[in-house]
């Protein structure tokens, strides 16, 4: 099908384009921008008139507890590609379950669904899963989600297994023994509420840890959800160094600090912890400079385990849907232009898995998204297509709405 988008504003930051242009598609690909390429007549018309017409973004870190549910989600929230940490139930430590998972996003046709393997048996830290065999089923890389390998032996041997096939680690950054028993970030708030508290030394251990394999065996890692100025600061040096370390951050800690648990919000407990204000500071220069991309953390929770204690409430909140607006929020809070936020969402990730997507230049696949800036919508449970309602964002105004979502110039979402 030929497809024209028109009377929108074209923002491509990988290729500098920003400017009011029509946009041409063939046969799932972009094939023209501006003009029209010889002999083209369009099966398909959308009208963007006072929207931003953009690559699909790309969301780093969404967990699909019901996937047909979070798969509508990301695609009503303008995300075309969902990378899956693998600590589903269960693990994907065996290539049939990853198959299983890539074939049954294919066959719901929204998002494309981008598995992380198990980098080991059950998400134990202990045995390696199989590697070879995860990575032919699909698998873009290898992960222990938010679990720890404790033995640093194990992760050496698997940082050197991977180097030798240039397969890509991703680690959260986090130390079992001054994790385990923590809840919140170790500082003034968590003493004043008398929550057990999780250092930033827990994530600097591990970025050090990690940073110095990185060095003797050449692997390539990715680090997730980074929440401190320290690990930020940690992995600048190692970057300089010319090591092969990238990282990202949860949208949620550009915008929130640990003062916003309030009397004990459920809904504000995040893994990692949200941190005091400076770190949040580090965290959004980073991701203003480029240094880091931008995820949703998207971790849908039943409304019963957030009923809870603080304590006793799993931790985490939907994402999908407001990583757009969230972000558009952080842009504009913090002086970035919507080019360069929109970045962070599109070509950043793309960069970090390696692959040809998040730009719109000819021949690239048609995964566009269509918002319109200047729309605001409330978020209320209602309002979410996710089943996972939970979020410390619940009833404030968000900037920001999709209006339509393509996918390999498939239409897969209609406001």
């Amino acid at each position: 099908m030929n497809i024209v988008i028109q009377n929108g504003r074209v923002i491509d930051p990988k290729n500098g384009v920003d400017r009011s242009a029509s946009l041409f598609i063939a046969n799932g690909k972009v094939v023209g921008l501006g003009e029209a390429p010889d002999g083209f007549a369009a099966d398909k018309t959308f009208d963007a008139s006072g929207c931003v017409v953009c690559p699909g973004l790309i969301d780093l870190g969404a967990r699909l507890n019901s996937i047909e549910a979070e798969l509508a989600a990301a695609v009503a929230g303008g995300v075309t590609s969902v990378v899956v940490p693998p600590d589903a139930d269960p693990p994907l430590d065996e290539p049939e379950l990853a198959d299983r998972l890539a074939h049954r996003g294919a066959e719901i046709g929204k998002a494309r669904v981008l598995p992380l393997g198990a980098l080991t048996l059950g998400l134990l830290g202990e045995r390696l899963a199989e590697l070879a065999g995860l990575k032919k089923a699909g698998c873009v890389a290898f992960s222990q989600a938010n679990r720890t390998v404790v033995d640093t032996e194990a992760l050496l041997r698997a940082m050197e297994y991977a180097a030798t096939f240039d397969f890509a680690i991703w680690l959260q950054p986090q130390d079992y023994w001054l994790s385990r028993n923590g809840i919140a970030h170790e500082g003034e708030v968590s003493s004043r509420l008398g929550l057990a508290g999780i250092p930033v030394a827990a994530e600097t251990i591990a970025v050090g840890t990690i940073v110095q394999l990185v060095r003797d065996t050449g692997c390539r890692v990715h680090l997730t959800r980074l929440s401190s100025a320290a690990g930020v600061a940690l992995i600048q040096r190692a970057q300089h160094e010319g090591l092969p370390v990238t990282f990202d951050i949860g949208v949620h800690h550009l915008l929130l600090t640990e003062n916003d648990i309030g009397f004990f919000n459920p809904h504000a407990r995040f893994c990692p912890p949200l941190r005091a204000q400076s770190d949040r500071q580090a965290l959004s220069k980073a991701a203003a400079t480029g240094l880091a991309a931008i995820c949703s953390d998207h971790t849908p929770v039943g409304a019963d385990d957030k009923l809870l204690p603080f304590g006793e409430a799993k931790p985490g909140a939907t994402g999908l849907e407001v990583l757009l607006p969230l972000t558009l929020k952080w842009a504009e809070e913090a002086g970035v232009s919507l080019s360069d936020a929109l970045a962070r969402i599109t070509s950043a990730p793309a960069a970090v898995l390696g692959l040809p997507g998040g730009h719109l230049g000819v021949g690239a696949v048609a995964d566009i998204c269509i918002f319109d800036p200047n729309a605001s919508w409330q978020l209320t449970p209602d309002a979410l297509k996710s089943r996972g309602k939970n979020s410390p964002w619940t009833g404030y105004m968000m900037s920001g709405k999709v209006k339509f979502t393509l996918v390999g110039g498939r239409l897969v979402f209609n406001a």
